[in-house]
């Protein structure tokens, strides 16, 4: 039988699942033309603007202010956001906040904004001293005008301040606080902000709804109702000896919703889907009940770029169906039976759906050199037929692993244009979040199929003389960009994966991972996701653009490693095994920013590779690259030498020649004949491919293969 071509451009397949510059439909970005042109006037809530007064506002944000008491809640609380402060779109539909209301806390990748007026300069930000992105140690200075404190633990958590890179104006350019790594589920936090300065030096004066609580002065009736909760945060402020006089601009707390409310719709389909295979132990390790239905629909010899030869197989597996609708372009959410705060998605009678699967069988594999199994995670609206790209079918022939794909639900080649609907509707934005879990489900019932010698092992397509050429009862992870991000979530909640790579990867897409990335664009670059929700939601004014994408990220987090990263820590999910990931990372990555891997690894508590074991010392080899001395901060140096078996995350470099340093802002980098990406450097470097091979075995480990120096991509220009 054929295999059908490849139908979107490489350079879609590797990108973020933001990527809708292209093949958007000439339809869609007609109409969005047209609504932007035809708007005659500024719709929509503002938010720059001021709490407790009679204009709808969400600022600051997150904000406890926006939280309601609610019995039965992890954290005691539900989220509150009022219907006239959100989001209003050119054809004035405002955002829901129904979805957002089921959150019984924020996100854990919350970023922290506010308009500040005269603290709207980058002059303003050096002369307030704030903590910033390459010194993030400042967080712990005692003198630390911006500081975000653990109201249970009285610690600060590490954070780093940036001015929105994107405002078009002073009016419009919102102070954006975030976390070094993830706050922590369930935990509430006391934002501090003192000593703030202007341009000139001068001390900024706290705002009037501020000022009064501060001063213990009468307070207006919008107010009284804060009085206990502020009682509550000045107890905390003079724990952390922070004077409570006039310096003090403002200071508000915020909780970060539940481990049971981020991940715990996703766990249940798992359990669910499981059970219905006969594993009910999945924590046990032990590959137990029967494997998903199969079929084999092509088996193609092919010589790939390499010059090594094998199989391509192609055929489909059956999956549970948790979504009212399922299928590769199907458009539709969970399927609920009831809509409580912890409410779970549920099959509907006899609602399975059919998942594809793509799978490389290079010709080393054999009955008596059975290949290892990895499960391969594609990029960005793409597809499974990634798996056949030149740097992974190089792994899987020169180190004999069978690798499979499947598509990811939600951010596929065939999502592509109801994502962009998604984009400038965001009332269907929890559809894409629905696919996405669905879609990570469907990957670890592929792994399941793989590793249960019930499964792919006992298809006469996998068999040579009647015997298995794949070695069932140890299955691995590999994935980059898009397949490195959610490799993240998948490894995660995988009971039979316990060891995997993430490529390229990051954590956090609203406020990090896109903001940052050329994939994400600019609001000038036209088709981009950027240019949609700036033209649909922002009309040109960047204090609402940040919101909205801050909005957006309260439920992304559903499907972001910021949802899971602490099922790669030290403590597993429930019924789960542990894991172990190996983080490459691209210095200066175009696509998925180093920043964003950096954080992901202080989440996980990953050890980093530096050379000597000083941190920082990697980057400091000429070239410029001294800036981000600190971009391993708070990590633990990981052995260079020996068996180390633990998380690391490592950073590749393709050298100062072929990719400058990245803005420190919230914006991408320019691609340029003297800044190329690199986003695609390590996967295709046979050093960090052996290293992939040595950290993917049954006791396999990270292994020094950069000779204790910095590690240089293939392509590495000095």
């Amino acid at each position: 039988m054929f295999r059908s071509t490849r139908r979107g451009p490489a350079a879609l397949r590797d990108a973020l699942p933001v990527r809708v510059t292209v093949l958007v439909t000439v339809t869609l970005l007609s109409m969005c033309l047209l609504a932007v042109s035809a708007r005659a006037a500024t719709t929509g809530t503002s938010t720059t603007c001021q709490p407790y007064t009679s204009t709808p506002c969400l600022f600051p944000f997150p904000d406890n202010r926006l939280t309601k008491p609610v019995k039965g809640s992890a954290t005691g609380l539900q989220l509150n956001l009022p219907q006239a402060a959100m989001p209003e779109n050119t054809t004035g539909v405002q955002v829901s906040p129904a979805p957002y209301n089921q959150n019984d806390g924020f996100s854990p990748g919350s970023a922290i904004l506010l308009h500040i007026s005269q603290l709207d300069t980058q002059k303003a930000l050096t002369e307030t001293k704030a903590v910033g992105l390459l010194n993030m140690s400042a967080y712990k200075a005692k003198d630390a005008p911006i500081m975000v404190i653990d109201e249970k633990t009285g610690q600060r958590q590490m954070i780093y301040t940036q001015l929105d890179a994107n405002a078009t104006s002073a009016a419009t350019t919102n102070l954006m606080i975030l976390p070094g790594s993830n706050w922590q589920d369930g935990h509430t936090y006391v934002v501090v902000l003192r000593d703030l300065r202007n341009a000139s030096g001068h001390l900024i004066s706290a705002p009037s709804w501020f000022e009064k609580l501060r001063d213990g002065k009468r307070l207006p009736a919008a107010e009284r109702s804060q009085a206990k909760r502020y009682a509550n945060i000045f107890k905390v402020l003079k724990k952390a000896k922070v004077t409570q006089d006039k310096t003090l601009y403002a200071a508000w707390d915020f909780t970060v919703a539940s481990s049971k409310e981020l991940s715990g719709r996703l766990l249940s389909i798992r359990n669910s889907a499981f059970a219905q295979l006969g594993d009910t132990d999945l924590g046990s390790g032990v590959v137990s009940g029967s494997a998903p239905a199969e079929s084999v629909t092509s088996d193609t010899p092919m010589t790939f770029a390499n010059g090594q030869t094998g199989n391509v197989v192609i055929g489909t597996f059956q999956i549970p169906c948790y979504l009212q609708v399922c299928g590769d372009s199907a458009t539709s959410g969970f399927n609920y039976a009831s809509s409580g705060l912890y409410a779970t998605p549920v099959q509907g009678p006899g609602n399975v759906g059919t998942a594809g699967f793509e799978c490389v069988i290079p010709s080393s594999a054999s009955s008596s050199n059975p290949a290892r199994i990895v499960l391969y995670g594609h990029g960005l609206l793409g597809s499974m037929d990634e798996v056949t790209d030149a740097p992974i079918s190089a792994l899987a022939t020169t180190q004999n692993m069978v690798m499979c794909a499947t598509n990811w639900w939600g951010l596929a080649e065939d999502d592509q244009n109801f994502d962009t609907q998604a984009v400038s509707n965001l009332n269907l934005f929890p559809v894409m979040i629905d696919r996405l879990q669905q879609g990570v489900l469907n990957a670890v019932l592929l792994g399941r199929l793989m590793d249960n010698p019930q499964g792919l092992a006992a298809d006469p397509h996998f068999e040579q003389g009647g015997r298995p050429v794949i070695n069932t009862g140890e299955l691995y992870y590999d994935g980059n960009s898009q397949g490195g991000i959610f490799g993240g979530i998948t490894t995660a909640i995988s009971p039979d994966i316990r060891r995997a790579v993430l490529g390229v990867t990051g954590e956090d897409y609203a406020n990090s991972l896109v903001q940052r990335s050329t994939d994400f664009g600019s609001p000038t670059t036209i088709g981009s996701f950027s240019w949609l929700l700036w033209a649909d939601y922002a009309d040109n004014n960047s204090a609402r653009y940040t919101i909205t994408l801050d909005l957006m990220d309260q439920l992304w987090d559903r499907a972001d490693p910021v949802g899971y990263v602490q099922g790669l820590g030290a403590t597993p999910f429930a019924n789960t095994p542990s894991h172990s990931v190996l983080m490459q990372i691209s210095y200066g990555d175009h696509q998925v920013s180093m920043y964003a891997g950096a954080a992901e690894a202080r989440s996980i508590g990953a050890d980093a590779y530096e050379p000597g074991g000083t941190p920082g010392s990697a980057l400091t080899t000429g070239g410029g690259r001294n800036a981000n001395f600190n971009l391993f901060y708070g990590l633990k140096p990981a052995p260079i030498s020996g068996s180390y078996s633990g998380s690391v995350i490592e950073v590749w470099d393709s050298g100062p020649g072929h990719t400058l340093n990245p803005p420190v802002g919230n914006i991408p980098p320019t691609d340029s004949l003297t800044n190329q990406d690199p986003h695609g450097d390590p996967r295709a470097t046979p050093l960090a491919q052996q290293q992939i091979s040595d950290y993917l075995q049954p006791s396999g480990t990270f292994v020094n293969v950069c000779a204790n120096a910095p590690c240089h991509s293939s392509d590495y220009t000095p």
